[in-house]
C-alpha cells in the first residue's frame, strides 16, 4: 500500500481514480486545491486545505489528517493552517527528482536516499509519469532485496509514536 497525497483540483477532474486508489486501502493525504507556490493569509489557505479534505471525504468516505505541502514549502501560511486543524505536516526524507531525471537516475536518487522510517517522494501527476510507473517495480524489488518493508504514513506515525512511548517507558 501507498500514501497518496491529492491535489483536489485533479482529484475533481479524476474522482473514479481517487475512488480506484482509496478502495484498494491506499492512504490519503491533502495536498491543496491548487498547488500554488505562493502566500496565503488564512482564509486562502482554509479554502486550499478545507476544499480539498471535503472532496476526498465526499468521494471515499475517508476523512483525511495528512497534509504535504506543495514544494514542501512550510512557511506561506499553509502549513500553520494545517497543523492549526489538527493535520499531520508530513514531508518526504527521499525525493525522486521524478518530475525531471530518467528513470536509472530516479531509482539512483531514491536508493541513495533511503533510510528506515523515511518517506519516499513520488509524482503520479504533473505530467508524464511514464519513468515512475517504469522505475517503481525496480525500485520496490531493491528495497525489499536491502530488507525494507513497506507501510503506509499513517502506519508509519504509529510506529514512530510507539517507538516515543517504549523510549519513555525505558527511561523510568
Amino acid at each position: 500500500k501507498g500514501t497518496f497525497v491529492w491535489v483536489g483540483r485533479y482529484l475533481q477532474t479524476y474522482p473514479a481514480l481517487g475512488k480506484q486508489v482509496a478502495a484498494a486501502g491506499h492512504a490519503i493525504g491533502n495536498h491543496t486545491w491548487n498547488h500554488q507556490y505562493i502566500k496565503y493569509n488564512e482564509e486562502g489557505a482554509a479554502s486550499e486545505i478545507d476544499r480539498t479534505t471535503s472532496l476526498i471525504e465526499e468521494l471515499t468516505g475517508i476523512r483525511t489528517s495528512i497534509f504535504r505541502p506543495p514544494g514542501g514549502i512550510l512557511n506561506n501560511g499553509l502549513a500553520a493552517y494545517a497543523q492549526k486543524r489538527n493535520y499531520t505536516v508530513v514531508m518526504w526524507s527521499a525525493d525522486s527528482l521524478d518530475w525531471r531525471t530518467a528513470t536509472q537516475s530516479l531509482m539512483e536518487n531514491v536508493m541513495r536516499q533511503a533510510n528506515s522510517g523515511g518517506i519516499v517522494l513520488m509524482h503520479d501527476g504533473g505530467g508524464n509519469r511514464s519513468r515512475t510507473v517504469e522505475a517503481l517495480p525496480d525500485i520496490i524489488a531493491q528495497f525489499r532485496k536491502e530488507g525494507y518493508t513497506f507501510v503506509t504514513v499513517p502506519e508509519l506515525l504509529k510506529m514512530q509514536e510507539q517507538d516515543l512511548k517504549h523510549q519513555e517507558t525505558a527511561q523510568k
